[in-house]
This record gives structure tokens, sequence and C-alpha cells, in this order.
């Protein structure tokens, strides 16, 4: 039974995402504030968060942040509006996915699962299930990654885009593309989680601004990786 931490300050849109998702077979913890939500992180150890931005005290682009500075926990961030500036600020902190309120049942549902299957093994097209990039080494079968030797803690959005990428290097795989193959976004997906999810690969892989070393933006058409 997945186990969900709901961080949510509205005592009605709280108590009927909690039932949706009882009622989807989740275990769920519910938090009506950051503070509360950053102490309950320890002791229920979700499968996955689910975040709204707007909580009083402790904001919740802060919660994703302080989560995101020890646990690469799935976060899926709950937001008034779909257009919203904090929609991108909150995915470059380190949110997986986003929902829109009013939260429809069976639209964060499917994002749950999307999320949690981004756990599992990526795409290996017959490749070796461990492979050296240079300094970067990518184990498929074990899910690590390493630099220079080093793990690196890659969110389940960020790992599945690497895993996605490299197993075509110097194939431009374009945004759509990428969308639909690690968030499973359908055609009119958002492809600004793409955007935020690459820039927050590179800096993890320490790539300079303007010239990565390993995902190279191809202007008007995606990303590809380059194998150093």
């Amino acid at each position: 039974m997945p186990r969900v931490l709901l961080v949510e300050d509205d005592p009605a849109v709280r108590k009927g995402v909690e039932l949706a998702l009882r009622h989807q077979g989740h275990h769920v913890s519910a938090a009506a504030s950051g503070e509360e939500g950053l102490g309950l992180l320890a002791s229920c150890r979700p499968d996955v968060v689910v975040l709204d931005l707007m909580l009083p005290g402790i904001g919740g682009l802060d919660v994703c942040r302080r989560i995101r500075e020890h646990d690469q926990v799935p976060i899926i961030i709950v937001t008034a509006r779909g257009d919203d500036i904090d929609v991108v600020v909150g995915l470059e902190a380190g949110a997986d996915d986003y929902v829109v309120k009013p939260v429809r049942a069976r639209v964060l549902e499917a994002r749950i699962r999307a999320v949690l299957r981004r756990m599992g093994p990526g795409p290996t097209t017959g490749r070796p299930r461990a492979e050296a990039h240079g300094e970067l080494t990518i184990d498929r079968s074990g899910l690590v990654v390493t630099l220079r030797g080093e793990p690196i803690a890659l969110a389940p959005s960020e790992l599945r885009l690497l895993l996605t990428l490299s197993a075509s290097p110097g194939q431009v795989l374009s945004r759509q593309q990428l969308l639909e193959a690690v968030w499973e976004h359908g055609y009119h997906g958002d492809v600004r989680l793409v955007d935020a999810c690459v820039k927050r690969l590179r800096g993890k892989l320490g790539e300079l601004s303007g010239d990565p070393r390993y995902i190279e933006t191809v202007r008007g058409f995606g990303y590809r990786f380059r194998s150093a």
C-alpha cells in the first residue's frame, strides 16, 4: 500500500483529497502546515509527498527545498494556477510534478502512480546495465549514478530523465518525447517539467552554464546526451 504524505492547510481540501486517496488504497498521513509536514516526514516514511504551495508559516517552496536537502522522495506540488510562476519555481526547487486546484482525484491518482513508476528501471535498448561516460557512471540495474566515483542523489524524475537520454547517446529527443517517456503526460503536457528537470540535473552533474558536458540543448528541437 503506497504511503502518501499530504500537506494542505485548507481543511475541506485536505479531507477531500485524503478520502479520495484512501479510497484508491493509499495510506495517508495528513498535515495542516509545512512545519507539521516536515515533522511527519521521518515518522511516516512516505512513498510520495503531495504538497500545497500556499501554506501558512513555512511555505510550500521552502518545504520542498528542505525535503530535497536530505531526501529524494517524489514530490507532487499543488498550485492554484497552472500558469503561475510558482509552478516553475516549485519544479526548480525539486518537485517531480504538479497538479492544479481544484484537485481532481483521478488526475492526482494518475500522477502518483506515474511518479512511483519512475522508481523502476529505465530504458536499456540493449545497452549494458552499467556504463561509463567519462567521469559519469550509470548503473541501470542498481539505479545508481556516480560522478568521479561519488554517488549522486537524484530525484525520481531526474534519474528517469538521465536514463532516457543516455539510452541513446547523440540522439536528439524533443521535449514532448521526454515528457511522454518520463512523466507519462500526453500531447498537451507541460514541457516546463522537462526544462526544470534538465536544469536541476545539470546542476547535480556539475555542468557549467553555457557549456554542458553531458546534456546538450538543441535549440528548437530538444535535448541530447553526449557521452564524454
